[in-house]
């Protein structure tokens, strides 16, 4: 599927339309790793390899494919310092630092309603 171009206001997206833009990126931050990367990035600036340590179970791949879907939709900046060999770091941008305010509720929520859905799914499985 071919997502359209937007050239419109933001209250004109659509999510409910199969070809939006604005379905296109929800998809794409609302995804675990995304998710897990904004949370840790924080305000912090990160390279590869320690981001990779604190996002635990992220393979180098799934990392490598989530930073540059952030970075193409100007949530995550890349700095590449010239040294041998190259050292990259990872930072939010200022789009990417808002969104941590809505994963920081979501990690909220999780802790607040773990013990109930942890219930739920023992009592659903059983």
């Amino acid at each position: 599927m071919v997502t359209k171009q937007f050239s419109g206001s933001p209250d004109e997206a659509d999510l409910m339309r199969a070809d939006s833009l604005a379905r296109e990126i929800f998809s794409d931050i609302a995804n675990k790793w995304a998710l897990l990367i904004i949370n840790v990035l924080d305000e912090r600036t990160l390279r590869f390899s320690e981001l990779r340590n604190e996002v635990e179970g992220i393979s180098h791949k799934m990392l490598t494919q989530n930073l540059r879907m952030m970075e193409r939709n100007g949530l995550v900046e890349r700095h590449v310092h010239p040294t041998v060999p190259p050292r990259v770091e990872y930072t939010l941008t200022a789009p990417g630092q808002a969104l941590r305010a809505t994963v920081d509720g979501m990690c909220a929520w999780t802790h607040q309603h773990l013990t109930h859905i942890e219930t739920s799914r023992h009592r659903f499985d059983a």
